[in-house]
């Protein structure tokens, strides 16, 4: 009845994967790049960021939810199912803490363009919304940690 299962299953797998390690990458070279201190190579990460969101972390932000209700329908699962309902909170959780992430991550890109720009120092804002950035994201994956455990562990975590 559904011979797509197989293909939306390892979509699905490989989409989740890409949405969690487009995270881990994004913080990685964004904290590598802050901690230079050169507002170019300050620049280059969160210019490189928020590229890795558009072709990473969107289309995967997308696909993932679509191939999961295609796999809960086809299995005939009700919407109900613990494991379900926890994993659509996690996503809707995660992407409730990273849209607002996405959009300090292109106002830092805007404030370092702009202190490269004028040969000023990075000012107090950008290090304000760095600390909201981190305390955005830092929930934000671990909810993504958590909706790949319970894809994994579905069943057993959840009866």
């Amino acid at each position: 009845m559904f011979p797509l299962i197989p293909l939306v299953k390892a979509l699905h797998v490989l989409y989740a994967t890409i949405f969690f390690g487009a995270g881990l990458m994004s913080a990685f070279w964004k904290f590598r790049g802050d901690q230079s201190g050169d507002p170019r190579v300050i620049l280059w990460a969160q210019k490189q960021v928020v590229l890795a969101d558009w072709i990473f972390t969107v289309p995967s932000g997308i696909i993932s939810p679509l191939t999961g209700a295609y796999l809960v329908y086809a299995y005939t699962m009700p919407w109900t199912t613990p494991w379900v309902l926890g994993s659509i909170g996690g996503y809707l959780g995660a992407m409730v803490l990273w849209l607002p992430a996405a959009w300090i991550q292109i106002e830092l890109r805007k404030i370092a363009q702009q202190c490269l720009t004028d040969g000023s120092p990075l000012p107090p804002r950008f290090h304000s919304l760095n600390r909201i950035w981190l305390a955005l994201g830092v929930p934000a994956f671990g909810v993504s940690v958590f909706i790949i455990y319970a894809m994994v562990v579905k069943p057993a975590l959840w009866g």
